[in-house]
């Protein structure tokens, strides 16, 4: 009314704006908020088309890059294209497809939900103190350590921002592990260069072949990178697809059991699994033209392949039998999968209830085809496994500038996520347990069936699928965990790694992507997802943890700028979910837990003694502060006790020439009168006016 245009702002609600034009037009609005002006079926269909899995910062390296392109206003993103998606897209991963089956097997139903809804629940807390920092202003590039270093200080911020980093970059060496597991022992076992030559190097030929496939990888991602992810991203919505159907596929696989089980015959001798990739036909002897002969089985367990030869004592003691190993959803063989089943490393994997007559315990197992554990087996071991498969829900906060309305997308978007990613996973747990028998479960690479994927037998091309989504969600852990350390490096708060925070002309972090690289390679050269899974889980559950406290921190001590424009949040759920990402540590590994916090408590004391000079007005210089006045105004109270004397003193100082001390001793003196205690106050007078010695006073000062 005044002539002067309503400032935009992201702080700045628009809704009562645009309430009058609020039912103009909605033909077939299948989301209200994805809408233009004039909303249609083609503008969902549009907004799709510029899906784009990265961050802010990225986009805006990889448009600075094209200076000759034309000036085009991209379109905001609403709850459903740029949050909702993104933090579905992160979430779901290879620990899905990979190790949940194992989990369900091993813990059973009833222990993989409760480390399912434990993980759940901290991402949950996590999530509502997220979305009340988030909406308390704009989260630039940086995202969680954004959050942290302005609500606790620098020291906060870098100690627990480098973790974060480190926790990303070895999420990437988790996926490309994930990748080449998928592929040497679903698609194509026949790629491998090392190859098992004996009963028992099958693990160790496993990992070699890890190293070097890996290798070649990271090198070929970060390539990608280095040239412009652009080119990969314009392919973000086909990873998307293949997100979602994969997730499409094991719920359809899961119906088909139903009424038509798949044919999947698992071969025990007693209650022991064999693995047939030494036999083909699962029994002792065959009958044919009255003849009977002895198979390729026998031969593995008896010194001839004459009837009367000496046998292995327990395969003459038992029956070979066959059963199915997925019965379908109907079967009942949920009750068998309730209950945990943990064991010892090179234990055998046995069917419970399952007749069986023990034999002689002398004879070595090592060349004989049973199917053993690759890895001992207990209940915090699996949630350190498990808990980097809910992690991801930073996808939606780091992007606050491209979304249309940050304040109501963030929170709606990422609770959403949340949701249906644990809807997802505890449907899962309890699908799986009802549809497959446990000896396939707790096979973890499947070596029953000679590498068939357990949930591809849920639907054929899902390994394909899985390979895709394992794929691209490394491009981005490579793409966004070195724009994190920038972020880091130009704040200028840790020394040493500032130099990362220099790059291409456009602002590409090419130091910063080289180090990257460097660290997801020590990942890689451990080999094993289940080692690399705990140690990322350390790094994301102490993010985790302060992103709680820095909203409990902030709520508590009521700051004039604490006004977040989402309101369900409370100081006791920040304070709960921060206990819970500090029990969740301890729970996977105790060890992996004690070296996190030393890592972060020495990059803490570092950037303390180096003398973080930013000043962001963060919580902890504010608790600071409010203990010093409440201290102060306690001191008023009434007059102190003698045992709580101290003694102050007034030293009055005279300074030569270049404004230092004349008399230093004086204060040694003044130190001894008063023991280290109490409280000193130095003084000395400048003869002159204050405006004109301006400058000798401040030298004087220091």
């Amino acid at each position: 009314g005044d002539g002067i245009a309503r400032e935009n702002s992201p702080f700045i609600n628009s809704a009562e704006m645009d309430r009058g034009n609020m039912y103009e037009g909605k033909n077939m609005a299948l989301f209200e908020e994805e809408m233009d002006s004039n909303p249609m079926v083609s503008s969902l269909l549009n907004k799709l088309a510029n899906y784009t899995n990265l961050t802010q910062g990225v986009v805006e390296h990889e448009a600075d890059e094209d200076s000759k392109r034309k000036e085009v206003k991209v379109p905001r993103m609403g709850t459903f294209i740029g949050v909702y998606l993104p933090c579905l897209q992160n979430i779901l991963g290879v620990i899905l497809f990979l190790r949940l089956t194992w989990i369900v097997g091993t813990a059973g139903v009833l222990e993989s939900f409760i480390i399912v809804f434990m993980c759940c629940a901290c991402t949950m807390l996590t999530a509502i103190s997220m979305s009340a920092i988030a909406t308390n202003g704009v989260v630039p590039a940086g995202g969680s350590y954004y959050m942290i270093s302005r609500s606790l200080g620098p020291e906060f911020g870098g100690a627990v921002g480098l973790c974060f980093y480190l926790g990303t970059t070895f999420a990437g060496a988790m996926y490309i592990l994930g990748t080449i597991e998928i592929l040497l022992t679903y698609i194509s076992p026949s790629a491998a260069i090392f190859k098992a030559e004996e009963a028992g190097e099958e693990t160790e030929a496993m990992l070699n072949n890890m190293r070097i496939y890996g290798t070649c990888i990271i090198i070929l991602m970060a390539i990608v990178v280095f040239v412009g992810v652009k080119y990969v991203n314009k392919l973000a919505l086909v990873f998307l697809a293949c997100v979602i159907l994969s997730i499409i596929a094991i719920y359809a696989g899961v119906i088909k059991t139903a009424f038509d089980p798949p044919d999947f015959p698992i071969c025990l001798l007693g209650n022991r699994t064999l693995s047939k990739r030494s036999f083909d036909v699962c029994a002792k002897f065959t009958e044919s033209n009255n003849e009977t002969k002895t198979t390729t089985l026998w031969n593995l367990f008896c010194d001839s392949s004459l009837l009367n030869a000496t046998c292995d004592d327990y395969f003459s003691l038992n029956n070979v039998t066959e059963i199915q190993g997925i019965p379908g959803i109907m079967s009942g063989v949920l009750a068998d999968n309730l209950w945990s089943t943990y064991s010892e490393k090179g234990s055998i994997v046995e069917k419970k209830d399952q007749p069986s007559v023990a034999g002689s315990e002398e004879i070595k197992m090592g060349g004989l085809p049973y199917v053993f554990t690759d890895i001992m087996t207990y209940f915090t071991m699996l949630v350190g496994i498990y808990f980097p498969s809910v992690t991801g829900i930073m996808a939606g906060s780091n992007r606050s500038g491209d979304l249309k309305d940050a304040q109501k997308s963030i929170p709606t978007g990422t609770i959403l996520a949340i949701s249906t990613t644990s809807f997802i996973y505890l449907s899962c747990i309890v699908l799986f347990g009802a549809c497959i028998e446990g000896v396939i479960l707790r096979d973890n690479h499947l070596k029953i069936a000679s590498g068939s994927m357990t949930v591809r037998r849920h639907a054929d091309n899902l390994r394909w699928l899985c390979l895709v989504v394992s794929l691209f969600t490394c491009i981005y852990s490579l793409t966004g965990a070195p724009r994190l350390l920038q972020a880091i490096a130009r704040d200028g708060i840790v020394p040493f790694i500032q130099v990362f925070g220099h790059g291409k002309a456009n602002g590409e972090p090419t130091w910063a992507l080289l180090l990257t690289a460097g660290i997801c390679e020590i990942g890689i050269l451990i080999a094993s997802l289940d080692s690399v899974a705990p140690i990322l889980s350390m790094f994301f559950l102490m993010c985790y943890m302060f992103v709680n406290l820095a909203c409990a921190v902030q709520t508590l001590l009521r700051t004039p700028n604490w006004r977040p424009r989402f309101k369900y949040y409370h100081w006791t759920l920040s304070f709960l979910g921060m206990s819970l990402c500090l029990a969740l540590m301890f729970i996977c590994s105790w060890y992996y837990a004690l070296i996190a916090m030393l890592i972060a408590g020495c990059i803490y004391k570092y950037i303390e003694y180096r003398g973080a000079e930013k000043e962001w007005g963060d919580g902890i210089r504010g608790l600071s502060l409010n203990a010093a006045r409440y201290a102060l105004l306690r001191v008023e109270d009434g007059p102190p006790h003698t045992k709580n004397w101290r003694p102050q003193l007034l030293v009055l100082l005279n300074l030569d020439s270049e404004q230092l001390v004349k008399h230093p001793r004086l204060l040694s003196f003044t130190s001894q009168l008063k023991a280290g205690k109490g409280l000193t106050i130095v003084g000395s007078v400048l003869q002159g006016i204050y405006l004109d010695k301006c400058t000798e006073t401040q030298k004087a000062e220091e």
